[in-house]
């Protein structure tokens, strides 16, 4: 695939000036200038325009000082729209490898007939941000770009840091910028490791912050497709021979089949601080003990009954779609569903199939995985490398309060980079409620107390990790 590259010379010659500051913080108003031009770009697949948000945000770190050798919009050609931007903010010490910060620009769809408010216009409305990406995933990527502006005029840090703003991460089957990077330009997005999205934190009902998250490793999006096929004939002759039924049969051995509990350094860990947290005594005792022995059925049990707890335990699989039949009056000659699996890192999909397979236990249905976004993901080291300088910043920004590694159970830009050889963390800074921001859905909203705070930690927590 080639590429075109067009540095901030080729886009905006001149200076963008930022709005005269209202705020303690003198640099909040640019900043929020900035966020509010990156949430009013469309950025969707349908019309949006990624190409367009990257040149503007490059721009903006032109005026702050950056040549263009080091500003790289990145457009493969079969796909305009859906450029990338990489900076460059070289270190002092070259031997040192460099800190990457990632983001995507590109958002899910938003029709406007659905909202309460315009998508696309930065709205703030008693304390909160609403908007398409305010959370996913522009309030990170305004940070990090925002980070990078103040950074230029800092003095200079003993390691590069290195900004990528990526296209693709919300729509399945498009060209995903991180994956094209590291694909096409993996000595420019180089790093010892990435900060991305999927940690975090939570707040209280009140507000305060509860706790802090460092997502470590990803599970893995796989889908199977679980398919019997029969001669059918007419429905005035039922055979004991039936499609329907065979399906049926093997998604109620699909719904009974519970995967084994693995547990890794951040599930371990992430049970011994929940329990800590967590107000039912029981579901307490259960996380305690299953951190010590990942063997304890009783313990296994109790979190079992949390989808959520299930969740992190083990591998799932559950049926979401099915189709059968072709006529009212005929009997099917073909039945199939979608089985959704979310695949624990080191495990695989051939070991997942297996099990399914084992499970549902039929010759006349078959499984086949279909294709997916990324390979299973490959869990990153739970380092104090990494941990230490968040944890510490935690309690500066925060308070004290629970430090979670986590695990996400979702999916981010993250294997496209672990693929490559980039460790990726999912770094703390952005609080939400337990409700979460509406991200994917309608009303998208973040507190603006979230953003700002999150902003503060990120660009400390970006020179902790650069001047190690």
């Amino acid at each position: 695939m080639q590429k075109i590259v067009a540095t901030a010379a080729l886009l905006v010659s001149t200076a963008i000036a930022a709005p005269v500051a209202t705020q303690a913080d003198p640099g909040e108003a640019a900043f929020r200038a900035l966020y509010k031009e990156l949430v009013e770009t469309n950025t969707t697949l349908s019309v949006g325009d990624c190409t367009k948000a990257a040149t503007q945000v490059a721009a903006r770190l032109k005026a702050a000082g950056f040549p263009d050798s080091d500003l790289h919009v990145l457009v493969a050609p079969e796909h305009p729209r859906e450029g990338n931007l990489v900076a460059v903010l070289p270190g002092k010490n070259p031997k040192l490898k460099p800190i990457l910060m990632l983001a995507h620009i590109d958002v899910v769809e938003a029709k406007r007939e659905d909202w309460t408010r315009d998508p696309f216009t930065l709205i703030e409305e008693n304390g909160v941000f609403y908007g398409r990406g305010v959370s996913d995933d522009k309030a990170q990527a305004a940070i990090y770009s925002d980070t990078m502006i103040r950074l230029k005029s800092q003095p200079q840090l003993k390691r590069t840091v290195k900004l990528a703003l990526t296209c693709g991460e919300e729509s399945a089957g498009a060209l995903n910028g991180a994956e094209w990077l590291a694909k096409n330009h993996r000595a420019l997005i180089d790093a010892e490791f990435a900060m991305n999205e999927g940690g975090g934190g939570r707040l209280k009902p009140d507000g305060t912050p509860e706790s802090l998250s460092m997502q470590v490793g990803e599970k893995h999006y796989q889908d199977f497709i679980i398919q019997t096929i029969n001669p059918g004939g007419h429905s005035s002759r039922p055979e004991p021979a039936n499609a329907i039924y065979s399906l049926a049969s093997a998604l109620k051995s699909v719904q009974g089949h519970s995967f084994p509990v693995v547990l890794n350094d951040t599930t371990r860990g992430f049970f011994q601080q929940m329990a800590a947290t967590t107000p039912d005594p029981g579901m307490a005792a259960a996380m305690k003990a299953i951190a010590a022995n990942p063997a304890d059925a009783a313990a296994a049990a109790k979190l079992s009954t949390d989808p959520s707890w299930s969740a992190m335990l083990r591998t799932t699989c559950v049926a979401t779609m099915a189709n059968a039949g072709h006529a009212p009056n005929a009997l099917p000659q073909r039945a199939a569903a979608n089985i959704n699996c979310r695949i624990i890192p080191g495990e695989t999909v051939e070991g997942t199939k297996a099990a399914l397979v084992a499970a549902i236990n039929d010759p006349a249905v078959t499984v086949t995985a279909l294709p997916t976004r990324n390979s299973v993901a490959k869990q990153p080291p739970m380092t104090e490398r990494v941990m230490k300088p968040a944890r510490e910043l935690g309690v500066k920004h925060f308070g004290k309060v629970p430090f979670i590694p986590t695990m996400s159970t979702g999916a981010t830009d993250g294997p496209f980079l672990a693929a490559a050889g980039i460790p990726v963390y999912g770094v703390p800074g952005m609080l939400h409620y337990a409700e979460g921001s509406r991200a994917h859905g309608l009303n998208e909203n973040i507190p603006v107390a979230s953003v700002m705070k999150g902003r503060a930690y990120l660009y400390n927590l970006l020179k902790a990790y650069a001047n190690e």
